[in-house]
């Protein structure tokens, strides 16, 4: 599907409904039917999520942060698209999964498990917290379990406390060169309004969110620069060595659409712009030029990149970069957004998506070409992709329809 550069399909009522329908079918009846029912593991529980093209299954490990989200995805898909009773049946099943399996004696949870739950590596950060919290939280919208509300809220608590209360977490550097990172705030933030839309208002969700988005705002975004920072010096410096100097794009642009979101939610315009300058500044340090699609990483001078997979392009960034440009297309009305969409959705949909056996590869050479056929690893589940088809026809659908 694509349009002319002159005429992008969002700025069209026809166009946004092939839109609607590329992304909504997209997401039932080819992302979807790849991953269910095979899988779910009936013997076990869970979910086995490491595939090949065609859903042969690589290896039968299990990531934490992988059953956490995919039965979110699920419970969503339940909650908002249609009540379908196997996809709360398998979510619950996945959360059983979760409590029997992926939680340490401290409390904390593990990120790899065998296919039975034996614990195989557990990390320093607490990412596999905030993806369960989602998930118990969506399913007590689903099933009106306080259990899960509980559950969700102890999570977050859990996974903040862990994250932002100094001495808690081991360091990652010592204090010859520290750095902080903005993933823990931007996860805060989207976990938040997930707990939100779910539990209700809490002025300690609200608490967190506006933390989080002024600490992004202070320390992470650089004006003057015109760029995002993927890891700076607790003040906000910039270090000049490999680390410090390198940006994210994809995980900027997505840091991107959850402050958009936010200023969605408050009608606050502010919030709205500083989201867009994220993604215009973000977008524009990420997007090939000469191939297409959004690099991995880049220096923030413009030197040489120490990580040997920086001119990739994966999947999950540009899955986020589709869902940002819609989101600040419907929310400015700005015809470059819209052209934006339409150059990362079509570049997307020709590289990355398989016709034969349904789903996108995870991994692209810089010149488009797959780098493995692999649909699911440890990192790629049933998540990023599915998550941007559904948020982005919700949203067509509802802009659509105030029109």
């Amino acid at each position: 599907m694509s349009s002319s550069p002159e005429t992008p399909l969002l700025t069209t009522a026809d166009g946004r409904r092939q839109l609607f329908a590329c992304y909504r079918n997209g997401l039932i009846e080819d992302t979807v039917r790849f991953w269910f029912p095979r899988s779910v593991d009936t013997e076990y529980g869970g979910f086995i999520h490491c595939l090949d093209r065609d859903g042969t299954i690589l290896d039968t490990d299990k990531s934490v942060w992988a059953q956490g989200r995919m039965c979110w995805m699920l419970f969503t898909l339940y909650n908002t698209v249609e009540q379908r009773p196997e996809w709360l049946e398998w979510g619950r099943r996945g959360l059983e999964f979760l409590d029997r399996h992926c939680f340490d004696t401290d409390g904390r949870m593990f990120f790899h498990v065998t296919r039975d739950g034996r614990p195989i590596r557990k990390r320093r950060y607490a990412f596999s917290e905030s993806f369960a919290a989602i998930a118990y939280a969506a399913h007590f919208r689903a099933s009106g379990d306080v259990t899960s509300a509980r559950r969700a809220r102890e999570l977050f608590d859990r996974f903040t406390h862990w994250n932002f209360t100094p001495g808690v977490m081991p360091p990652k550097y010592t204090e010859t060169r520290p750095l902080i990172g903005m993933g823990p705030r931007m996860i805060t933030i989207v976990t938040a309004q997930e707990l939100r839309l779910h539990l209700g208002n809490d002025p300690q969700l609200t608490a967190w969110i506006d933390r989080c988005m002024d600490e992004i705002q202070r320390l992470f975004v650089k004006p003057d620069q015109q760029l995002v920072m993927e890891s700076v010096a607790p003040n906000g410096e910039i270090v000049d060595h490999f680390e410090g100097r390198l940006l994210n794009p994809g995980h900027a642009i997505e840091g991107a659409w959850f402050i958009m979101q936010e200023g969605r939610h408050r009608g606050d315009q502010n919030l709205i712009r500083r989201g867009c300058d994220m993604l215009d500044w973000m977008w524009k340090q990420g997007w090939d030029d000469e191939c297409g699609g959004l690099f991995y990483f880049r220096d923030v001078w413009g030197k040489p990149v120490q990580e040997y997979w920086h001119d990739m392009k994966f999947w999950w960034p540009h899955d986020e970069a589709i869902i940002a440009t819609l989101l600040a297309y419907e929310l400015t009305g700005d015809a470059k957004y819209a052209r934006w969409h339409q150059q990362v959705h079509d570049w997307s949909h020709q590289h990355f998506a398989d016709p034969e056996h349904g789903e996108w590869y995870g991994y692209l050479h810089r010149d488009g070409g797959a780098s493995t056929t692999t649909k699911g690893n440890l990192w790629k589940s049933f998540f990023h992709h599915p998550r941007m088809q559904w948020f982005c026809s919700e949203l067509l659908l509802d802009h659509t329809s105030k029109r």
